[in-house]
């Protein structure tokens, strides 16, 4: 009997609650994190991680004092405990608008245009928005679900599970190298996002400076608008960079080999004037998104050394500094061979051996722990 192998995304839904119901879901929000922080204060004062046992130490008292529901309590508790496990070496915090963990027994779906929410209040009937494709993949939703609150409007955040594709036998690889003009350039010569991204890139950073220099509170305000404004940008640019590279290998029946950048910050320098874009892309990101659409499709993805990928000449090997002579430009010093700078790594990424493959961010570049990290709406490339 053939085991089914799936592949776990999340999905977003967006609620239309009305005032009442707005209000009645900030109030669940604020109550259920101020739990998760009574809870973690004890299980950081008894070092405890076990959900089992902090359970019976905190439940009757979560109950009595914060008059969470029974379920919601052990989701909390549950929340603090995944937290933990993660980092034992300090105590969690939990903002007011962290997110609310849901299961199927408070969490339900009225067909594809409400959502059933347990609050403090009871049981509300909430109205959802979705496009295409939410509709159609509501039906593989699987677990439990996270309520977020971002920028006023509330979502659930659901994990599905998608069937993967039989592998691919792969006839040649792709190769992929990752830039700083462009984003993605690949050994067939095609680059991907450069002139559009670049120039929103640098509205984007413009504006911070200003915003930064004056120093305000509403500046401030503005700040983490623009910053989460820029997350989704460059989210949803690398759902379409990553679905152009999966499709573009399933169609030609190839892999796709990309270079592991464990430690790449740290191993390259870049110009002054670059270092904003150096720094200021999720290249992590972009390559869990084209790992776990690849997966999705049967797409075999490989990771190999990226060290000298733009010095080595993809014609006859020879490895000088020499060689790049601009960003763009790549001549060798030994054969003369002429080539696109990007595209010659990409050539010279498809033809090395593979290597152990990297720890992959699968969210905007693993940042803070659960418990500091304010989930962000996904981009709409999916």
């Amino acid at each position: 009997m053939n085991t089914i192998v799936t592949v776990k995304t999340v999905l977003q839904v967006k609620l239309l609650p009305d005032e009442t119901q707005h209000a009645a879901l900030k109030d669940t929000m604020r109550v259920f994190n101020e739990a998760c922080n009574f809870i973690a204060e004890v299980a950081f004062r008894e070092q405890c991680a076990s959900k089992f046992v902090l359970q019976k130490r905190v439940y009757d008292d979560v109950r009595k004092q914060f008059g969470l529901s029974a379920q919601l309590t052990i989701r909390a508790i549950a929340k603090v405990v995944e937290a933990y496990k993660r980092d034992k070496s300090k105590q969690c915090f939990f903002k007011p608008t962290g997110a609310v963990v849901y299961d199927q027994r408070i969490l339900s779906f009225k067909g594809l245009e409400a959502a059933s929410v347990l609050t403090l209040q009871g049981r509300l009937t909430v109205a959802m928005q979705m496009g295409d494709y939410q509709r159609l993949q509501m039906g593989r939703g699987h677990g439990q679900a996270d309520l977020v609150l971002v920028d006023g409007v509330f979502y659930l955040l659901l994990v599905i599970e998608t069937p993967t594709a039989p592998p691919i036998d792969p006839k040649g690889f792709i190769g992929v190298d990752l830039g700083i003009v462009q984003i993605a350039s690949d050994s067939d010569g095609e680059s991907f996002s450069g002139e559009t991204v670049e120039n929103t890139r640098r509205r984007y950073h413009e504006f911070r400076k200003s915003l930064q220099a004056r120093g305000s509170r509403s500046a401030r305000r503005h700040l983490q608008r623009i910053r989460r404004n820029e997350a989704r940008f460059r989210r949803n640019q690398n759902h379409v960079i990553s679905k152009k590279l999966v499709e573009k290998a399933k169609d030609t029946g190839r892999g796709i080999k990309l270079e592991n950048l464990k430690n790449i910050r740290e191993r390259t320098t870049v110009r002054k004037s670059d270092r904003a874009k150096h720094s200021g892309w999720s290249f992590f990101q972009l390559q869990s998104f084209i790992e776990y659409k690849a997966k999705r499709e049967g797409v075999i993805v490989q990771y190999v050394d990226p060290r000298n990928t733009s010095r080595q000449c993809a014609a006859c090997g020879h490895i000088d500094k020499a060689n790049r002579k601009t960003q763009s430009r790549f001549q060798c010093v030994s054969c003369g061979h002429v080539a696109n700078a990007d595209q010659n790594a990409a050539i010279n990424i498809a033809a090395r051996a593979h290597v152990n493959e990297p720890i992959v961010a699968h969210d905007d570049d693993k940042g803070p722990s659960e418990c500091s990290r304010k989930p962000r709406p996904l981009g709409r490339g999916n």
